[in-house]
């Protein structure tokens, strides 16, 4: 839940820089744009939908992380709107900054949220589904859904600038270095699994992996 509210400030901060956002929040807000409601509530409606097609496609009930997932980042999303000091910086400059924050908030809260290993959020359940299914690289399938809501959300009048691109460049390599770093603050916290690091010693070659002879 913290994961999930870290990255949900991020969003808004991303919102509130006005430079562009995320694929999926672009898609969110051009929804707002067109059919009223709120954002965080749009937010959590395409995640109810994600997570119902998901289900059809696995014929599994979803786990705990997807469904509060699905829940949480819209009303986090929604209060943290509604906070009257955090306001679109008066400069491109300031603006700028709040963007590469959020993106780096972002980070860390997508290395919060998966580190108490609850679930997959609903989106990536869904690219692991359609991967599973097709065959396809789990890759592709993320680009191709990324670059589907981010038309669709082009179209609906939501905002692609900037933002979006620094976005795409950056979140990979940031979750790529917070992730470690809140797996192993997590794991102390809650006592998490220990796994073993097979780069500091051999192989056991008795584990009965059904690779080692």
């Amino acid at each position: 839940m913290l994961g999930l509210m870290v990255m949900s400030f991020g969003i808004v901060l991303m919102i509130r820089a006005d430079m562009g956002n995320a694929p999926w929040d672009v898609f969110h807000i051009g929804l707002y744009y067109q059919f009223g409601l709120t954002i965080g509530l749009w937010s959590i409606l395409v995640g109810i939908a994600i997570i119902a097609l998901t289900w059809l496609l696995t014929r599994t009930k979803p786990q705990a992380g997807a469904v509060i997932n699905m829940l949480l980042v819209g009303v986090f999303i929604d209060l943290f709107l509604l906070l009257p000091w955090l306001k679109t910086p008066g400069h491109w400059g300031g603006q700028l900054v709040m963007l590469l924050v959020g993106i780096v908030v972002m980070g860390y809260g997508i290395g919060l949220y998966i580190a108490p290993r609850c679930g997959a959020g609903p989106r990536d359940g869904l690219m692991i589904a359609i991967s599973e299914k097709t065959g396809w690289k789990v890759q592709w399938v993320r680009t191709g859904m990324e670059m589907v809501v981010l038309i669709a959300g082009w179209l609906l009048g939501g905002p692609v600038f900037v933002g979006t691109l620094l976005f795409s460049l950056l979140i990979g390599p940031i979750v790529g270095f917070t992730l470690p770093q809140c797996q192993t603050v997590v794991d102390k916290l809650i006592g998490g699994v220990s796994f073993e690091n097979l780069n500091k010693r051999p192989i056991r070659v008795n584990h009965h992996d059904g690779v080692s002879q």
